[in-house]
């Protein structure tokens, strides 16, 4: 199975995924990392582990939609599956069409609660905490047109402690999210 990253940032996700991969425990190829950040730290990570990778961004493609070119690129990597990995720009249609429930997106709450337009990171657990929320949780879901909408494929919920501050429930999530997209990636590169 030929997995592509699209990341804004720091990619975290990605060293626990290239870590599985290493210890025989993930049977997928990692095939390309895109981000639309020519300063993301993803980048290094991608340069240290051999990973192909582009940068794509309205700067370096002013003549043509971003969306068609990281098309062509997944098309050129073979890629099955795509995981988006705090990708911070909406995913375009044409993408959408060509890699129907093929997108993965992680969600840092129990969707449908705190999705939606401006929901992701921080501004998640800092309405969480807000509410006196008992639980949280996190969401491994496909990608469609609209934002934190797509079918769910796992959900894992968390008890919050009533001493938890919004870096206690940040920091929870995290770890969560990373074993839930392990097992979400080791079942679809099962099937």
């Amino acid at each position: 199975m030929n997995l592509a990253i699209l990341a804004s940032h720091n990619g975290t996700v990605l060293d626990i995924i290239k870590e599985k991969i290493d210890s025989k425990e993930l049977d997928i190829n990692l095939s390309l990392i895109i981000t639309n950040n020519s300063n993301a730290n993803v980048i290094e990570k991608a340069i240290k582990y051999n990973i192909p990778y582009k940068i794509v961004n309205a700067k370096l493609f002013p003549e043509i939609s971003t969306d068609e070119v990281i098309l062509k690129y997944l098309k050129e990597a073979k890629t099955d599956y795509i995981l988006l990995a705090g990708y911070m720009k909406k995913i375009g249609d044409c993408i959408i069409e060509n890699y129907p429930n093929k997108i993965i997106n992680s969600h840092p709450a129990l969707l449908p609660k705190y999705g939606g337009v401006g929901m992701y990171g921080r501004y998640v657990h800092e309405a969480v905490i807000a509410n006196k929320e008992n639980s949280s949780g996190v969401t491994i879901h496909f990608v469609n047109s609209h934002y934190d909408e797509g079918e769910i494929i796992m959900q894992k919920t968390i008890d919050i402690s009533p001493s938890w501050n919004v870096e206690d429930l940040e920091q929870n999530i995290k770890t969560l999210e990373q074993d839930t997209i392990i097992e979400v990636l080791q079942n679809l590169a099962d099937k």
